[in-house]
């Protein structure tokens, strides 16, 4: 995976021990350890969406430096004009319109004076969004230039253009509209409910799947689950404006909010873009850990994904049966049950091996 040496960052981000620093849903960055200390009478602020990535920075010694907004909560829970530095690697963000927020976010929350650094590489558009900062500051410096990245950056001054109004949330761009997507349609026409079904939406988006569920499964419960705070944020909101009481939304890294339940039903459309880069990475976490929550008897796991991501060999792996239940010429629904005990599931994966094997 493309990553950025947190070193270009500390050579070209000069901080200060009292300076307040906004890091802008790039928690992930090495950078945030570095910074924590030398800002040792200071604070960080994160405006990060992915949970997982505010695990990974409140690991760092100096955590009691760092508080947490909710990237898309920021300008609403905010006063303006009180940060010193903002940072933005563009590597986190999903796309243009977390990007475009950010800039928003930062031209509201920096003090005259203050500056914003973005770094990201050609292929992630930072020609493009330097144009954008130009725009929005008035003003744009080329700060440094390495192996096909750069750091550019954009000062707050008297001429820097003001709304009147702290920037919002675009929730419509971040969610495509609230339009359901093709290989979601296809899931929800292969999967099976039963009225009964204690269920689990992994990776719940904007909660189409959930939802679907939910109308389904009246005398059950389903619990929606995602690594994004605004996703979990809108799916609650729209299970409230459906009334169904027998859901919930959670902020969750995959399972680990529901680790120590269990689900008769199971259903991803996983994400296979991670930080601009096409991986199997997520899916397959989600397939290992499903099938330690999925109950033995009457437990159905399904997952969509496009015909050219392979997951059946993990899936063979952790579950005895595994059948392809619908699908188009583009995605495919797999549907898994009888998980197998851990021990059994590595004599499996030994045993793919060598089947795997013998076909080559």
């Amino acid at each position: 995976m493309r990553m950025l040496h947190p070193q270009l960052l500390a050579d070209n981000v000069p901080l200060h021990a009292e300076q307040r620093l906004l890091i802008l849903n790039s928690a992930a960055d090495p950078f945030v350890q570095i910074a924590a200390r030398q800002l040792s009478r200071g604070r960080i602020i994160l405006a990060e969406d992915n949970v997982g990535a505010l695990e990974q920075a409140y690991a760092v010694p100096a955590r009691s430096q760092l508080q947490h907004i909710p990237f898309h909560e920021y300008t609403r829970e905010t006063s303006p004009n009180t940060i010193d530095v903002a940072v933005m690697n563009l590597l986190y963000q999903p796309s243009k319109a977390w990007v475009y927020y950010g800039l928003e976010a930062a031209r509201y929350a920096l003090k005259p004076g203050g500056r914003l650094y973005v770094t990201g590489a050609k292929d992630r558009g930072i020609l493009s969004i330097a144009r954008r900062m130009r725009e929005s500051f008035g003003n744009l410096e080329t700060v440094e230039i390495s192996k096909g990245w750069r750091v550019v950056a954009a000062e707050k001054t008297a001429e820097t253009p003001l709304s009147a109004e702290p920037p919002a949330w675009p929730q419509r761009e971040v969610f495509a509209g609230g339009e359901l997507d093709e290989g979601t349609r296809l899931l929800l026409e292969a999967l099976e409910v039963y009225v009964t079904d204690v269920a689990l939406d992994l990776g719940c988006g904007a909660g189409y799947i959930g939802l679907h569920i939910a109308e389904r499964a009246r005398k059950g419960s389903v619990t929606l689950v995602d690594a994004s705070l605004a996703a979990v944020a809108l799916a609650q909101q729209r299970l409230q404006e459906k009334g169904l009481s027998n859901a919930q939304a959670l902020p969750s890294d995959a399972t680990s909010a529901v680790s120590g339940q269990r689900f008769s039903l199971i259903a991803t459309n996983p994400p296979f873009h991670v930080w601009g880069v096409n991986t199997k990475a997520v899916g397959e976490r989600f397939i290992r850990e499903s099938a330690r929550l999925l109950t033995p008897r009457r437990g159905r796991f399904y997952l969509v994904a496009n015909r050219f991501l392979k997951y059946e060999p993990v899936l063979e792996e952790c579950f005895e049966e595994v059948q392809e239940v619908g699908g188009n010429s583009r995605y495919k629904i797999l549907r898994a049950t009888s998980p197998l005990r851990p021990g059994r599931r590595s004599e499996r994966a030994d045993e793919l091996t060598q089947l795997y094997k013998g076909w080559r």
